[in-house]
């Protein structure tokens, strides 16, 4: 790490430290608020995957019979079955022209293909590259590094191991933002030929790319999945769409391993909040206690300035001051009266009362004897 990087490290950390820790307390309560909403989320999807029939494609229509058909509503529902091209089941000329994705590397097969071009950049600052670490920090993040290409075709859902069975689920893919069970085919990292002018821009600390990772990512065709979403009759077809509710659309894990995934993340969530939440009370609590204490420790000392700013009369000499005293009863600070005021707390008679009145309006009193924290004097009379 650069000392540039350093240096906002530090800057950072002090921010969050600022208030006794109230920054850094109001920051763990945020993340503990979007915990407990998580878990909220997640364990509603955990009770409608639970209550959620699983069947296979031959068997959801049987479940759709009073659904109404072309019907906007539909009935959360988990299917496994073997993805297939939409052209093999219409049963038309349109068969004959599989309508599937062809990878141009590999050669397989799918129904989605993902193509993702991933630029990697050199991580030497260079000799005069102390001016770009901060540029480098925050533009980096901006930088576009990697574009993406999805392409998708109409596919369907079979039985699973019944591929001669004419049952069949339409997927829809329209409005779906769900992370899709995509297999890698290819995955290669080439390097990247340098421009002449990389020298320089080596020696000045720009980032220059190096290297141009390719992967390919395809739905393959035999692929068996589990989906999950909204099922409905489509002119009498069977269709299945997302449910935005759902973490879930396409998936390899079957009902029960969705139900022990979605468990395990709604504990984590629940505890977390829970443990989030507390240390965002204690450290806001602790912030509070302490600015209140510096606050009155302020107030105090502001009080005690402006008294000592006002002007203090002197304190006439009594005649049992002023008459012949011996050495042994004489104040230690002017030598010219006698000792009258005891210091609270240490109880010190050392002082005549005007000399203990100066003591006591500085700002930070102390006995001149034991050098203890004077809070008052005490006027001493003799019977």
């Amino acid at each position: 790490m650069s000392s540039q990087e350093q240096a906002l490290v530090s800057l950072l950390s002090q921010l969050a430290l600022s208030f006794d820790g109230a920054v850094l307390g109001f920051a763990v309560a945020y993340v503990a608020v979007r915990s407990i909403r998580k878990f909220t989320l997640t364990s509603a999807a955990l009770r409608k995957i639970t209550a959620a029939p699983s069947v296979s494609v031959s068997d959801l229509r049987s479940l759709l019979t009073e659904t109404d058909e072309n019907s906007d509503e539909g009935k959360i529902v988990i299917v496994r079955g073997t993805v297939d091209a939409k052209n093999v089941v219409d049963g038309s000329w349109k068969a004959l022209w599989p309508g599937v994705l062809v990878s141009s590397e590999s050669g397989d097969k799918g129904v989605v293909l993902q193509r993702t071009q991933t630029c990697i950049y050199n991580e030497w600052k260079g000799l005069f590259g102390w001016t770009s670490d901060l540029r480098a920090l925050f533009l980096r993040s901006w930088r576009q590094q990697e574009s993406t290409s999805l392409r998708k075709i109409p596919f369907v859902l079979i039985d699973v191991g019944r591929p001669s069975n004419p049952e069949y689920v339409v997927v829809n893919m329209d409005g779906s933002s769900h992370p899709l069970p995509l297999t890698t085919v290819y995955h290669r990292l080439q390097p990247v030929n340098p421009p002449p002018y990389t020298f320089l821009q080596a020696l000045f600390g720009h980032e220059y790319p190096v290297g141009l990772l390719d992967e390919e990512k395809i739905l393959p065709l035999g692929k068996d999945v589990s989906a999950v979403g909204l099922c409905s009759l489509r002119n009498g077809i069977a269709e299945i769409k997302a449910c935005n509710d759902l973490p879930y659309y396409l998936s390899d894990l079957s009902k029960d391993q969705m139900i022990v995934d979605l468990s395990f993340k709604t504990k984590l969530l629940f505890w977390s909040g829970i443990l989030l939440g507390s240390m965002s009370v204690g450290i806001i609590g602790y912030a509070v206690v302490r600015n209140w204490n510096k606050w009155k420790q302020w107030k105090q000392q502001r009080q005690l300035q402006q008294r000592r700013q006002q002007p203090i009369e002197p304190v006439p000499p009594t005649d049992d001051e002023i008459e012949d005293v011996p050495d042994g009863q004489l104040c230690v600070i002017c030598l010219m009266r006698r000792r009258r005021s005891v210091f609270i707390p240490c109880g010190h008679l050392v002082c005549c009362q005007g000399c203990a009145i100066s003591v006591e309006s500085e700002v930070a009193p102390k006995c001149p004897v034991c050098r203890q924290e004077v809070r008052d004097s005490v006027r001493i009379f003799e019977s």
